[in-house]
């Protein structure tokens, strides 16, 4: 047999993907996904809409490859209503196959060999892999729990003549930290230090329960060194559309633009045409959507409570972060494996979210946490909840 480039020993396939992959195994009927982020309930009617008519009126060849440009300049006008940075669509806009293309994209057009980044931990399982791929080092930072912290002597630390540039995902997944504007003033002035990229992945900008969600690129000093990432899967309950896009000063957009058109070509064409629609949206949409995930969120963390998990609400994103030290189980993987073939539920265990360990170690980082994710209607949270009664070891209610 031909041999494997030795790049693909370094990581795994997909935890989440493979935990939507064993419910759909062990219960295909009445299975229940709290792994995958993707929503249950219908994508708003006037964009699946504004889809099928692009589609009936033969938008179904390809774009510009870089993005339709109705789409790119409902790109600059929508940074422009949230940020206030003033963004030109046809030099600082690139359109992506989702914001995980233009992840990946970024650090193929920016990182060489040798290189470090500098990634939170617990990470959304992607960065790390990207990083690999790019050829470059992980420099990993971890946010210190219960409440996600930075330890600026970490964070500074991590930093050095080899860093190339700092992923920085706010509202974050998995944890669901929004990053406040001193912590990325301290992630700002370490970029113009070491003269480092910031890449920030903005794709839960519009869920943000506590705080406020600030862009890096409006810090002074920070928007000709800023990639920004976002999308319409999430917003907009879409994320099977993948369509994303990257926002970047006009040399780095060149570089991103280049590799993005030998990774995918483009985005799909109708699919374009409909983001347009999306990121339309009234204020009233937002406020709307933000209310729908509180109470979702809210019903969540009271019913994983008193299920027996710790956790604490989410500043934001949709995602909750569960402690399980107080059941039965050897660790977070154990959990996840009895939940998705006894009880019909998947969710995905904690260690996912951060670097394999150098030897085997139950009690590695995310160990004794799963992450849960609730982009779900009320009934399939309340049938979640169901089943996570009565589990091995259930604590005594409180």
């Amino acid at each position: 047999m031909p041999s494997v480039a030795d790049r693909t020993q370094h990581f795994t396939e997909s935890v989440i993907r493979e935990m939507t992959r064993l419910i759909a195994l062990h219960h295909p009927d009445d299975g229940i996904n709290l792994a995958q982020g993707f929503p249950d309930f219908p994508a708003p009617a006037e964009i699946k809409e504004a889809a099928i008519a692009a589609i009936r009126d033969d938008v179904n060849q390809y774009s510009v490859t870089w993005g339709a440009p109705a789409l790119r300049a409902a790109v600059a006008d929508k940074v422009a209503r949230t940020t206030g940075l003033v963004v030109d669509p046809d030099r600082e806009v690139t359109v992506t196959c989702g914001a995980t293309e233009a992840m990946i994209a970024t650090l193929l057009a920016t990182v060489n060999p040798g290189d470090e980044v500098v990634i939170f931990q617990p990470f959304y399982e992607n960065y790390w892999p990207d990083t690999v791929l790019a050829g470059a080092s992980p420099r990993f930072v971890t946010l210190h729990e219960p409440d996600w912290r930075i330890d600026p002597d970490e964070l500074t630390a991590a930093f050095g003549a080899r860093t190339r540039a700092v992923v920085i995902n706010t509202p974050n997944n998995p944890t669901g930290k929004v990053f406040s504007r001193d912590e990325l003033e301290l992630i700002g002035g370490l970029c113009e230090r070491w003269n480092a990229l910031a890449i920030t992945d903005e794709i839960y900008e519009h869920l943000v329960y506590e705080g406020q969600h600030v862009s890096l690129a409006t810090l002074p000093g920070m928007r000709e060194r800023t990639v920004m990432i976002s999308g319409i899967g999430k917003s907009y309950s879409v994320t099977g559309w993948r369509v994303g896009y990257a926002v970047a000063p006009p040399p780095l957009t060149d570089a991103i633009r280049k590799i993005h058109d030998f990774l995918t070509v483009g985005a799909p064409a109708p699919l374009q045409a409909a983001a347009v629609a999306a990121l339309g949206q009234p204020n009233s949409y937002y406020r709307a959507y933000l209310s729908d995930y509180r109470q979702r969120r809210d019903y969540l963390v009271a019913s994983l409570r008193d299920a027996g998990f710790g956790c604490q609400p989410p500043a934001g994103a949709y995602y909750i972060m569960a402690d399980i030290s107080r059941f039965d189980f050897a660790d977070d993987v154990a959990l996840t494996h009895y939940l998705v073939r006894e009880r019909g539920l998947a969710v995905v265990p904690g260690t996912s979210f951060y670097p394999p360990p150098d030897r085997s170690d139950s009690q590695r980082p995310g160990s004794q946490r799963v992450r849960f994710s609730f982009p779900k209607r009320m009934e399939t949270l309340r049938r979640a909840a169901e089943r996570l009664a009565d589990l091995p070891g259930r604590p005594a209610a409180r």
